[in-house]
């Protein structure tokens, strides 16, 4: 049936408010993981860096733990109250924490302090996400017309990674807007992407608070069918609960670990194994992602036609295949073969002496131009000497590459193709999730096993990647392993017992 032009203006702003909410939401929960390097040098007592970021990671996967817990709790609240007034308070919530992450003092400050307050202010970020989902997909879902379903609620799907794009940019320009010095001290640079998300939140909840109440929960609570007890009825009957697992080993765990391989834990391995440096891995990222975003409305718009379920299992299967190949390049392509013994004249160096005489030379960092073109950064304590006109070079701790023009466009290039199966098990997932669970009861439904997926399976990525690797270094991409076997169950279950079938009934 053909919409009407007032109908399309009405899903538009539906759309439209629910979308610019929900992507502040996303990115005030990711600004934490996107510093999470330096943060852990403010909140973390000094001498074992590795230790700090693993503790700042496992902050950063607390927040993702609790989440089925926030799915509980404003689920309920969603499907007894409303979906409006419901993500309304998660956004409050949300921006509040974040806010005041930014205005923790560090470590040397407040000592021990310092971490529990971040931890306590990410577990109610946490919370306030595990009710935001749920509620935005739900709400436009019950709005849209069942051709347009998977089309509309697409729009929802690109606020995470609109979130995550917005935050690496904001974090970006803040940086290059100031010293490293500048940014890295305690009430430095990096506290402004927390402090800036207050005025963010502010407008969302101006549009919010102008929002009507979704109109399938309306008619409900008219007609006196809303659910007594939504957790009750979720979880404790037979059917609705087989449907919850489904969802849950069927979809998206699968769909949670892409999308945090893919974005996050890419992201970190290129800056931590790779050693890429900072502007050049974020820069990657954000083009990646700007070209990979409209794929999201493709996948949603393409499974009103097909379906959702053969879209999401190919994006699956070709992240299985392929993830490990993508990471071994990225390993080959960042490697620099610095020969032992270089022409002098053929090595471009800016350095500040710490001891130097006409032969040898004791640098604290030091930026190297090789004559291919490939850039370097060292730190303290690399000697460097001269004979007979040539430069000996020595073990050298690098700790930043500048990757040239072709290698960085190479990784954007697989960058993006990571993003693109993201956009395929991640577009339809919102339309697939409502259409498995009966309106009454359908916030705390979906959002429980969505965000088991994601927060639980699909948060760990970076954590356990990171500790993988600490833990089996004689296999630099063993960190990959997780996501594959958790994405491999998935698309087996998902394979043999989902259904293709796109259900039009959804308002009962």
């Amino acid at each position: 049936m053909k919409q009407t032009n007032k109908e399309v203006i009405n899903i538009r702003k539906v759309i439209g408010a629910s979308s610019v909410g929900t992507m502040i939401e996303w990115y005030d929960f990711y600004i934490f993981g996107m510093l999470a390097k330096t943060i852990s040098t403010q909140f973390f007592p000094e001498g074992n860096p590795t230790a700090a970021l693993l503790s700042t990671l496992a902050i950063f996967a607390a927040g993702f733990i609790v989440r089925p817990f926030g799915a509980l709790v404003f689920g309920r609240l969603g499907d007894l109250i409303g979906r409006k007034y419901t993500f309304l308070l998660t956004l409050i919530l949300m921006g509040g924490s974040t806010f005041l992450i930014g205005c923790v003092p560090n470590y040397s400050t407040i000592g021990i302090a310092a971490p529990i307050l971040v931890l306590l202010l990410r577990l109610l970020q946490g919370l306030a996400l595990g009710g935001e989902y749920g509620g935005a997909a739900t709400y436009v879902a019950e709005h849209s017309p069942a051709n347009k379903r998977g089309y509309y609620t697409s729009w929802i799907q690109t606020t995470a990674t609109l979130g995550l794009f917005v935050a690496l940019g904001i974090i970006l320009l803040v940086k290059s807007s100031m010293t490293e010095a500048a940014f890295n001290a305690e009430w430095g640079g990096w506290r402004f992407p927390f402090w800036i998300s207050i005025v963010l939140v502010g407008i969302s909840i101006y549009i919010r608070m102008r929002m009507a109440e979704s109109p399938m929960f309306s008619k409900l609570k008219e007609e006196g069918k809303i659910s007594i007890n939504p957790i009750k009825e979720s979880f404790s009957h037979k059917a609705n609960f087989k449907m919850v697992l489904l969802a849950l080993f069927g979809a998206v765990m699968g769909q949670g670990v892409i999308w945090y391989t893919g974005q996050f834990y890419a992201q970190s391995f290129l800056e931590t194994s790779c050693k890429i440096e900072f502007e050049q891995s974020r820069t990657i990222m954000l083009w990646a992602i700007a070209f990979a975003t409209p794929f999201f409305i493709f996948w949603g718009w393409m499974s009103d036609r097909i379906g959702r379920k053969w879209i999401m299992m190919v994006g699956m299967l070709l992240a299985i295949l392929t993830y490990r190949p993508i990471f071994q390049t990225f390993l080959d392509e960042s490697k620099y073969e610095i020969p032992e013994n270089i022409a002098a004249t053929n090595l471009t160096i800016e350095t500040t002496l710490l001891k130097g005489t006409e032969d040898s030379l004791l640098v604290s960092t030091s930026n190297y131009l090789l004559p291919d073109g490939k850039k370097f950064q060292t730190k303290q304590a690399d000697t460097i000497s001269y004979e007979s006109g040539l430069l000996k070079i020595g073990k050298l701790n690098i700790i930043n590459k500048h990757l040239p023009k072709s290698t960085y466009w190479k990784f954007i290039g697989l960058v993006f193709l990571m993003v693109f199966y993201v956009t395929m098990v991640y577009g339809p997932i919102a339309a697939f999730l409502v259409e498995m669970f009966p309106t009454k009861i359908r916030y705390t439904s979906m959002s429980l096993p969505y965000h088991i997926g994601n927060g639980v399976f699909g948060g760990l990525v970076p954590f356990i990647g990171l500790l993988l690797a600490t833990t089996y270094k004689a296999d630099p991409l063993v960190g990959l392993w997780y996501p594959i076997a958790v994405a491999v169950l998935c698309l087996v279950i998902g394979t043999l017992y989902l259904t293709n079938k796109i259900d039009k009934n959804v308002n009962d």
